[in-house]
């Protein structure tokens, strides 16, 4: 009997098992952290917190100081309790042996076996239920009666005098099993709501899932890609290398030759004047004069030389100069065409194809939008201009159409937005057959459409009237839109540093697409390259 009691003292009012975790409420009572967690969250819809066992209130719910001291007991007194497992719920009245309960009386807060409750009085106060170890949870710590009813105002358990002259009068009260009944429904739809959640959860999980194992192959091969590519540039460039060192060799080794030709006919000169001014230095130390004077010929020889020198000079002179230095616009001419073949064979950007060059047509601008630098450039002026009208010409919104089509393969397209925070820009892609008047002839407010733009400094993206709002705001005033024709892509990017990815269409293409642009705003213009 001890040991009931002490089980008992040592036993959650909320979950009826002996204390998990105990914390202390300011009222002094004990509960496990996670089933007085549970009453709170409850209470906390009403606004106002109170203690399951006397009902005393308080207005905030701060932190439940632990009780260490009944947790170190319960460490070391119910796992050593003589004569029973913790999990056991025995006879009270079997005091000569350890019976096993059947049944637990709530009046009498007594457990019995299957003979002393044949014997238990039949009176209607006497109110059986399973066996269990915390029978004085189920009655009223106020008014010691059996908990019989379940207040809706306050979630909770109370006996009949908390209904007829307790704290509950005139609160909407429903019989346990009643209100035991409608929760159990309640958990029933949430579970179901959480089953359908689980599944969409899980759904989603495999997508992002296989949206991530794609990435990882499509990084995987264009990581081959790109190194494969930088590998073709540095042969080229090495190739490039050789070429212009062997034309620089070449160069040189043709003005050595020259050089060396002047040199070796210099050094004769050389050696033939050397020689003659020896001759001449001997007829100055002659003291015959005789001797000096039948020398004839070096004067001869001389004043003839002079005229000859002179022609021999120009010659000179026009050797040197048809040899000139190492040619250097030879060489860069040579590098320039060698580094021009390898930009032009390398393939930059291969899923995003060739830049295409975007005109625009007059015949499709509506008014107010004018059309400059070689039908490049788009500009709004509120100045009255009205274009003749033609089936083409838009006849309500700002937009024109390019005159270039895209039927097949891959391009992008690239344009900057002066002043784009100024007012509203839609640049995007549409069908020919695009409506020309009315509310649907808007770009991005019909399935024949795709578009990126910018109003109230908000970036988003938008076809068949849905929009999409992006999180981030561009800060370039420069953006690419990349077309894959026969995938059905369309995206968007921002030219910044690094390359920020917007947004990407997904559509089955069904005719030839141009490139369109809706601009509104007296201080902006889009031009494309």
């Amino acid at each position: 009997m001890a040991t009931a009691i002490l089980r008992e003292e040592l036993s959650c009012s909320i979950c009826l098992n002996v204390y998990t975790e105990p914390v202390t409420l300011r009222c002094g009572h004990n509960f496990c952290r996670e089933c007085i967690d549970r009453v709170l969250d409850t209470q906390e819809v009403v606004g106002t917190y109170s203690c399951p066992d006397c009902r005393e209130e308080f207005q905030d719910r701060s932190n439940l100081p632990r009780n260490i001291t009944l947790r170190n007991i319960i460490e070391r007194c119910v796992s050593s309790l003589p004569g029973e497992k913790v999990a056991g719920i025995f006879c009270a009245y079997c005091v000569h042996s350890t019976v096993a309960a059947i049944k637990s009386c709530l009046h009498c807060e007594a457990s019995l076996c299957e003979e002393h409750l044949r014997v238990h009085s039949k009176s209607p106060e006497h109110v059986l239920s399973e066996p269990s170890n915390s029978l004085q949870s189920r009655k009223c710590s106020i008014h010691k009666k059996i908990l019989e009813y379940y207040c809706t105002q306050d979630a909770l358990c109370i006996c009949v005098t908390c209904c007829l002259a307790g704290e509950h009068t005139g609160h909407k009260v429903e019989p346990l099993v009643e209100a035991s009944t409608k929760k159990k429904d309640k958990l029933k739809t949430i579970m179901a709501k959480m089953l359908s959640q689980r599944a969409e959860t899980e759904e989603r999980v495999q997508s992002l899932e296989e949206r991530r194992r794609t990435t990882r192959e499509r990084a995987s091969g264009v990581t081959e890609t790109v190194t494969a590519l930088f590998g073709d540039i540095r042969r080229k460039l090495d190739d490039l290398e050789k070429k212009v060192l062997r034309v620089i060799s070449k160069l040189e080794e043709q003005m050595s030759v020259s050089v060396s030709e002047l040199i070796q006919q210099l050094e004769v000169k050389k050696t033939e004047l050397s020689q003659k001014m020896s001759h001449i230095e001997e007829l100055c130390n002659t003291s015959d004069p005789l001797t000096v004077l039948k020398e004839q010929e070096l004067d001869l020889d001389f004043c003839d030389t002079e005229k000859v020198e002179d022609e021999k000079r120009q010659a000179y002179n026009e050797k040197v100069q048809n040899i000139g230095g190492l040619a250097e616009g030879l060489m860069l001419a040579t590098l320039h065409t060698g580094l021009a073949d390898v930009v032009s064979g390398v393939q930059v950007g291969a899923d995003e194809g060739k830049e295409s060059y975007i005109r625009f047509d007059m015949n499709n601008v509506s008014n107010n939008l004018h059309v400059s630098d070689g039908y490049k450039t788009i500009t709004w002026k509120n100045d009255g201009t009205s274009w003749s009208k033609t089936p083409e010409r838009f006849q309500i919104y700002p937009q024109v159409l390019s005159s270039n089509t895209f039927l097949s393969g891959k391009c992008y397209v690239e344009w900057k937005v002066n002043n784009m925070r100024s007012g509203a820009w839609s640049v995007g892609m549409c069908y020919p057959s695009i409506d020309r008047d009315g509310a649907a002839s808007c770009l991005g407010f019909n399935k024949k459409s795709w578009c990126l733009g910018m109003y109230n400094c908000q970036c988003s993206v938008m076809h068949d009237s849905q929009r999409v709002y992006l999180p981030h705001v561009p800060k370039s005033d420069r953006f690419r839109m990349c077309l894959n024709y026969r995938s059905g892509q369309m995206s968007f990017y921002e030219l910044c540093e690094p390359i920020r990815h917007l947004h990407t269409f997904t559509a089955k293409f069904t005719e030839p697409l141009h490139v369109a642009c809706y601009l509104w705003a007296p201080n902006i213009s889009i031009t494309f390259n």
